[in-house]
């Protein structure tokens, strides 16, 4: 089948021939005729198998011939970087018509955006947070909504937007379409579409939170204090032009950059941290190439849409099993070849079950590399806990042995630790109070600024 046979309009399929689409996808040839009938739409489907063109296409060629520059459609999309995504997706498909779609989200100035609604537009595109907020101010108005649409809901709610959406669903009208698309479908979001939709129909392309076949994937196992140099033996492949490293906090993120920038590598960190500017431009330089490495937290994981990514790096493997597929969904898109690589210490060999029971099989294991895992066992390590001046209790702790990390300064006792805690405490303070106290300590005055000394004859 072709996108000539599915009932486009010329308009949009002159759009999409110049983007390069030929055939739809399978989501594509089965969502597309259903919404453009109407219907409520349940897509399941693993990411990287064209999801947005799915819903924006028939979308486009609905409005086509309505427009009156209110908002006639209203997608959520829960992160800045997939909100951009699918304004550009919509901006390519509707390239001809005369549909005006706008785009806002949190973490820059609303200036811009506002003056964007003002003008009058038929398709928005928003991350929860910011909606509600220019609802309230009065600048969006949602009583002319026609269709909804709800991307990646499973991420929407692992988030924690589950109230966000369902504050937005009570200020459109309820005679509506609703679009729910997700690349896992769990029991709570099948609840949620309970709520949603009407009579819906459920379009699964794939099994749910299937892999693509094209993308490769490995476990290397390896100690956590030497992961970022397996990362470093990994990036001396100059091959690679472009390779995408998951991290699961902020600041492993940034402290894996700091190392690779320490070793001459170009890498550049996004999370949620980074002001909105930072992180389109960073987002920019590894599309154009002149980022090599970027470094990425979940909050990115949805909104990174590179043609032919070479290699996706799990530093750390994510404790949500789902997450593993959303990851590594960025390589492999639309039938090209990917390749995803997952670091695990022996603390993450829970997470690499779940990941393999959840996959329903289980994920080959290189130790062709420079350093295999030396860590196999949990040891009780006591740990002394003040609690009160008098009496201090010991307890003990489960650590993975040895628990030495380099860059840590270690103190001979408790006493110490508590001198150094004052230290900050007092010299790093910033109150009034601490300055005052640390000039009567070396004998100033706290009255003026002098102290005179008389010399003794």
């Amino acid at each position: 089948m072709k996108f000539n046979e599915l009932n486009i309009s010329k308009d949009i399929l002159r759009s999409i021939e110049e983007v390069g689409y030929v055939n739809p996808t399978p989501i594509q040839e089965q969502a597309i005729p259903e919404i453009l009938q109407g219907k409520d739409i349940i897509g399941c489907a693993q990411t990287g198998t064209g999801k947005t063109a799915a819903f924006a296409i028939p979308i486009l060629s609905l409005l086509e011939n309505k427009k009156d520059g209110k908002i006639k459609t209203l997608i959520l999309t829960p992160t800045r970087e997939l909100a951009l995504q699918i304004y550009e997706n919509f901006e390519a498909y509707g390239k001809y018509t005369p549909l005006r779609t706008a785009v806002i989200f949190g973490g820059v100035n609303q200036s811009n955006q506002v003056r964007e609604l003002k003008k009058g537009i038929d398709i928005l595109i928003a991350t929860p947070g910011r909606l509600m907020d220019l609802h309230k101010q009065k600048f969006i108005d949602l009583k002319s909504i026609e269709i909804f649409v709800l991307d990646e809901a499973d991420r929407m709610l692992d988030m924690g937007f589950v109230h966000d959406v369902k504050r937005v669903i009570t200020l459109i009208p309820r005679k509506r379409q609703t679009l729910l698309f997700s690349a896992t479908m769990p029991k709570e979001i099948q609840q949620l579409a309970s709520t949603l939709l009407r009579t819906p129909v459920h379009i699964s392309v794939t099994p749910v939170s299937s892999v693509g076949q094209t993308i490769s994937q490995e476990i290397y196992k390896v100690d956590k204090p030497n992961k970022t140099k397996l990362l470093m033996h990994v990036l001396k492949d100059k091959s690679l032009k472009q390779v995408l490293v998951f991290t699961r906090t902020k600041h492993g993120a940034d402290r894996v950059v700091r190392d690779l920038k320490n070793a001459g590598m170009i890498a550049y960190a996004i999370h949620g941290n980074k002001s909105q500017n930072a992180r389109q431009s960073a987002l920019k330089g590894f599309k154009s190439g002149d980022i090599r490495v970027l470094v990425a937290t979940d909050i990115a994981a949805r909104g990174i849409d590179i043609n032919e990514l070479e290699l996706v790096v799990n530093f750390d493997l994510p404790n949500i099993s789902e997450t593993y597929v959303h990851r590594i969904g960025r390589t492999g898109r639309a039938g090209a070849q990917g390749r995803s690589i997952s670091f695990c210490d022996f603390e993450e060999q829970a997470y690499l079950k779940d990941i393999e029971k959840l996959l329903g099989k289980k994920l080959p294991t290189n130790t062709n590399h420079p350093y295999p895992m030396q860590v196999f066992e949990i040891v009780e390590k006591p740990v002394r806990v003040r609690r009160g001046r008098a009496n201090a209790k010991v307890e003990t702790e489960q650590v993975v042995k040895p628990k030495k990390e380099v860059g840590k300064k270690e103190f001979k006792s408790s006493k110490d630790k508590d001198k150094v805690k004052k230290f900050d405490d007092t010299y790093r303070g910033n109150s009034k109070f601490s300055k005052m106290k640390d000039d009567s300590k070396r004998g100033k005055s706290n009255k003026s600024n002098f102290h005179v000394r008389r010399n003794s004859k």
